[in-house]
């Protein structure tokens, strides 16, 4: 016992008591005021990054789809003879009709300029959908020299979808443009992207986000009206709009001169409308009706040598399929062939098999690929017979790209026909 008392008292000298350290509220205000501060910085940065990155997280978890565009395609009128006959109700006797009370007027000069101001007025509505298209090329010269080009051409809109403005142009215009940009008749300029091109025919359908384009713009344009071409006769009269002349909103009147000539194109033939309306061999839009509506695609590189004074028009109706698809970025399926219908008296008279007959064609197509030649008559698709250049449209134009199609002809062997098989494979032309 002693002994253990003395080792407590030897370790005495160790022994402390531990008290509190003091509260240092200053320290503690200091500590609370930066835990706050960074709180508040930190929740700036976030509602900024969440901010900035909320469009492209609502794309890419909820991505926006665009609306199809379609439009109502008209029927090829039949020929008389292929009309049914209706049955004639027997009339009922018909009272004497009183004597109509013709009265006299004579034109005055006022009532001729009275005329010219409603056609014209029909013009002026139907401007509110034109727009000039603008493509904007550059480069550099021999003497390494920057330049800028700019080629203008008149643009159609043809249909809103709700998150865009489509319009309807020639692809020559923006040909290896570097920017597009799209002039509204207000002159309200907005950048534009090309969204797809027939290498056929040569239209081409330009987007607009309908995002870029002031209100006040929108007020005041107009989708244009796509009417039936085929309903269009010789002496019909027309407009042309657009950039008939070279100076766009020009307004220009006339007359059909013919109706039913044919453009031997690519895989597809069209109607060709000429017209007494003088024009530019560089002209641009189309031809409008009396009520206002499209009838014709003013394409002067589809004139004759002898017609590049006067405006040529392609057929609207003929071109409705191709510009829906063009604006619901489908491609327009390409096989490579220009031809023509062997009718019974041609083929009575050259002794050429009934089909559809290959005038030419075209060099590294899909067509020349698959084996196919000048002068072969098509008269099956998939074993499905063809007899005309329209049953042939029918069956190739519904084809995606990379689509096979088996095309049976009759091929000249000495002076005998055969049977071929080729498979073709469908393709898109650039």
């Amino acid at each position: 016992m002693k002994q253990q008392e003395k080792k407590e008292q030897e370790f005495d000298f160790i022994k402390e008591k531990i008290k509190d350290k003091p509260v240092n509220k200053r320290r503690l205000l200091v500590r609370a005021g930066f835990n706050l501060l960074c709180a508040v910085i930190f929740g700036i940065v976030a509602c900024f990054v969440f901010v900035l990155l909320k469009p492209y997280l609502e794309e890419w978890m909820y991505p926006e789809k665009e609306s199809t565009i379609s439009i109502p395609k008209d029927d090829v009128p039949q020929e008389e003879g292929a009309k049914e006959p209706e049955e004639t109700p027997t009339p009922a006797p018909a009272e004497p009709e009183a004597e109509p009370v013709v009265v006299e007027a004579e034109l005055e000069i006022e009532d001729y300029q009275e005329l010219q101001n409603k056609l014209y007025e029909i013009g002026k509505q139907a401007n509110k959908s034109i727009v000039t298209v603008t493509g904007v090329t550059s480069g550099k010269d021999w003497f390494n020299t920057p330049y800028e080009n700019e080629n203008s051409a008149a643009g159609i809109v043809i249909a809103n979808n709700g998150q865009e403005l489509l319009i309807l142009t020639e692809k020559k215009v923006i040909k290896d443009a570097q920017a597009i940009s799209i002039t509204f008749i207000d002159e309200a300029v907005v950048s534009a992207s090309l969204k797809k091109y027939d290498g056929n025919t040569g239209i081409a359908i330009i987007s607009v986000p309908l995002a870029e384009i002031p209100k006040e713009t929108m007020d005041r344009l107009a989708v244009a009206s796509l009417g039936n071409s085929y309903m269009i006769q010789q002496g019909t009269t027309v407009l042309a709009i657009g950039s008939p002349l070279g100076a766009n909103y020009s307004i220009l009147c006339g007359t059909i001169t013919s109706y039913q000539n044919e453009v031997s194109t690519i895989d597809k033939n069209f109607t060709i409308f000429t017209t007494d309306i003088v024009g530019s061999a560089n002209g641009s839009g189309v031809l409008i009706n009396l009520e206002g509506e499209i009838v014709g695609l003013v394409l002067q590189s589809y004139s004759s040598q002898n017609d590049r004074n006067t405006i040529t028009a392609l057929a609207i109706s003929e071109l409705k399929q191709i510009i829906e698809d063009l604006s619901n970025n489908r491609d327009v399926p390409y096989v490579g062939l220009r031809l023509s219908t062997v009718t019974d008296d041609i083929a009575k008279e050259y002794s050429i098999p009934k089909g559809v007959y290959i005038k030419s064609v075209e060099m590294d197509s899909p067509a020349m690929a698959a084996g196919l030649q000048e002068a072969d008559v098509i008269v099956k698709l998939n074993g499905e017979e063809v007899a005309t250049v329209e049953q042939y449209n029918q069956k190739i134009y519904p084809l995606n790209p990379e689509d096979t199609v088996t095309v049976t002809v009759k091929r000249q062997n000495g002076e005998e026909y055969v049977d071929l098989e080729c498979a073709v494979v469908v393709g898109v032309l650039k």
